[in-house]
């Protein structure tokens, strides 16, 4: 028996899962409470399978729930994708997009992607590099967008993204208390020097720099290889690389904020879904996972 799946149904199931409330998830989808809860269990009724574990207190996705996630998340795209060529005006035209190195590495590629099967003609020309410099081509005029550190762009622009700075070592590194802690760097004006220096001393500790790289991903390379440890975002905790904690008794670090520059001065009619893809797939929340 053929089963077709209701895409009203995964809306509400995807907006529950993002938002990790049936209240938020009905103002997102514009519908009661009572009408997304009705969906959901529509939605666990065809499957056969709960997709929620819910309590008085808490709402997480199920095993099951975990694995249709991402699959309704692909059918709602097409879907909005397929409507989208029909009923939206196309938009034809080249953005000149600065993105700094340390934004969501791992991920980036595959939102671009995603924008650019949602807007086909809108053309992303991508720079990547440091905050400093996509700073000064986007002040020269060399770029219509640049999404750089909050501390590189002097408190201007808007707030994209924000996660844990972390202190990345190599895998069993342990510090000798009675030398100073190795540390691989950027060359200057690098701001994790500047707060890896700041929270050692903070404690008592003391800093010396072993290595000086040339990229994020050369830090990487040479924090794998024993050269000392560093100060990065989370996501750049790759395979082969420890994280060391204030659990282990390691300074406290701030978060690191990425902004947004030039939506007031780049042609909205590029700039403005851009912004709006990024601000809608960066601001959603993920449910923890439940086994």
């Amino acid at each position: 028996m053929r089963l077709d799946l209701d895409i009203d149904l995964l809306r509400a199931f995807v907006a529950v899962a993002e938002t990790g409330s049936f209240t938020a998830a009905a103002e997102g989808v514009g519908r009661t409470q009572s009408a997304v809860s009705q969906k959901i269990l529509r939605l666990e009724d065809l499957l056969g399978v709960r997709v929620f574990a819910r309590t008085s207190r808490s709402l997480a996705l199920t095993a099951d729930g975990h694995r249709l996630l991402p699959a309704a998340r692909r059918l709602l795209e097409l879907n909005d994708e397929t409507v989208r060529l029909f009923r939206a005006p196309r938009v034809e035209g080249t953005i000149r997009l600065g993105v700094a190195d340390d934004f969501i590495p791992h991920q980036l590629p595959g939102l671009l992607a995603r924008f650019g099967r949602q807007n086909p003609g809108i053309h992303i020309a991508l720079t990547t590099g440091m905050s400093c410099d996509l700073v000064t081509a986007r002040a020269e005029g060399r770029l219509d967008l640049a999404i750089v550190q909050r501390g590189k762009a002097e408190g201007r622009g808007r707030v994209l993204w924000r996660e844990p700075m972390v202190w990345i070592s190599p895998e069993g590194f342990a510090a000798d208390p009675t030398r100073p802690i190795p540390l691989v760097v950027l060359p200057p004006p690098c701001s994790y020097r500047g707060i890896a220096e700041g929270a050692l001393a903070g404690v008592g500790w003391t800093g010396a720099v072993t290595c000086t790289a040339s990229s994020l991903m050369g830090i990487q390379a040479a924090v794998r290889g024993g050269l000392g440890v560093t100060v990065l975002g989370r996501s750049f905790a790759a395979a082969g690389l420890g994280v060391l904690t204030p659990a282990d008794g390691w300074p406290e670090l701030p978060e690191i904020e990425i902004v947004l520059l030039g939506e007031d001065s780049a042609p909205p009619e590029l700039a403005e879904p851009l912004i709006a893809f990024l601000g809608e797939t960066l601001a959603a929340p993920r449910l923890r996972f439940v086994a």
